[in-house]
């Protein structure tokens, strides 16, 4: 017996492999209705060690669903994105929507048309860390915030192969530690950001694997992004937001709940990736696009906080690339906040 809304899922990947076990096990208000790959044989092994139907076209996906939820490569997500809204589907994609602002833009656009919901994969929205935080900053138990920090440090640094297509450091990384900044803190009006390649293969394609990013927001404060492909100990994510009442910080959580210790020394394990840092936030992210197309709610994080992120992260790279800080003007909108500036095209 099915329950909750009927999502199908588009993308099979690493990603996808997520969602697609958490659609089936573990959503409340959402259960897996099929999955589309555009390798029929992945398709058909996820839907039958799943035991969910499939299909070998995404508008047989369409067919079979209430709802949507598009994992496939990042060049395909806007014209699947757009196919479903025209369908009169909801949408769940992951980021970046686009890696061409126009095509981004359109399909928050064509979302809107439709009326449908439209949410994007910004998961720290939806870990429970983050989100207890947050919400005692939002109460104003945190006073007024005078600085960010944060951290994204991945273990290992990913297939050259793959870097190609990523959009680069800041759009593929430093993204997600924007979007935070903007959901904790506020608007930002200021980047400045340093890169550096220690490897080799990353400065041969010009990208970088570790940056330093500033950000001065609206309100006054400042914040500090640090970013690495390769730390090598471990994958790390952590915050501290001051204020002048508090300070809230999340540390990396312990892969296990034990320490060994030896004369002089305590150990614990740490997470490899963010596969083993976010599990129930993967989860709660779906649960919670469900919960929002059956309740007629707004999604946590919009189509247009997600055009936001990729213009910070734009504006970062406009920024190491040149040498110079980027100004921004955040413009509210009747439906978020867009941004303008010279350097980042509107």
């Amino acid at each position: 017996m099915t329950r909750g809304l009927a999502v199908g899922l588009a993308g099979l990947g690493r990603m996808g492999r997520i969602h697609a076990e958490n659609l089936a096990a573990r959503c409340a208000s959402a259960h897996l209705a099929c999955v589309f790959d555009a390798d029929p044989v992945v398709a058909a092994a996820v839907a039958e060690r799943l035991d969910v139907p499939w299909t070998a076209s995404y508008d047989g996906l369409l067919d079979a669903c209430a709802a949507v939820a598009v994992a496939t490569s990042t060049g395909s997500h806007a014209d699947l994105a757009v196919a479903a809204a025209e369908a009169g589907r909801h949408v769940f994609c992951e980021k970046p929507i686009s890696l061409d602002r126009a095509a981004a833009l359109t399909t928050v656009h064509a979302a809107a048309r439709a009326g449908i919901v439209f949410q994007v994969g910004f998961h720290r929205r939806f870990d429970p860390d983050w989100v207890a935080a947050n919400e005692r900053i939002q109460a104003g138990e945190l006073g007024e915030v005078t600085f960010f920090r944060t951290s994204l440090r991945d273990m290992n640094p990913p297939d050259p192969a793959y870097l190609t297509g990523s959009g680069g450091f800041f759009v593929d990384v430093t993204v997600h530690d924007l979007d935070v900044a903007r959901w904790m803190v506020g608007e930002v009006v200021e980047v400045t950001a340093h890169g550096a390649a220690s490897d080799p293969a990353f400065a041969a394609i010009g990208d970088i694997d570790t940056a330093v990013v500033v950000l001065r927001f609206a309100g006054g404060a400042l914040g500090v992004i640090d970013n690495s492909r390769s730390a090598r100990y471990g994958y790390e994510c952590s915050t501290e937001v001051m204020g002048s009442l508090a300070t809230a910080r999340i540390d990396a959580p312990r892969r296990r709940g034990y320490e060994w210790r030896t004369p002089g020394l305590a150990s614990h394990d740490l997470p490899r990736d963010f596969e083993e840092r976010y599990p129930q936030a993967y989860a709660a992210e779906v649960e919670g696009f469900a919960r929002c197309v059956l309740d007629g709610t707004a999604p946590r994080v919009t189509g247009l906080d997600a055009l936001a992120a990729f213009d910070l992260a734009m504006a970062a790279d406009v920024s190491w690339r040149t040498g110079r800080s980027v100004a921004l003007t955040p413009r509210p909108t009747a439906t978020g906040v867009v941004y303008e500036t010279e350097e980042v095209p509107a």
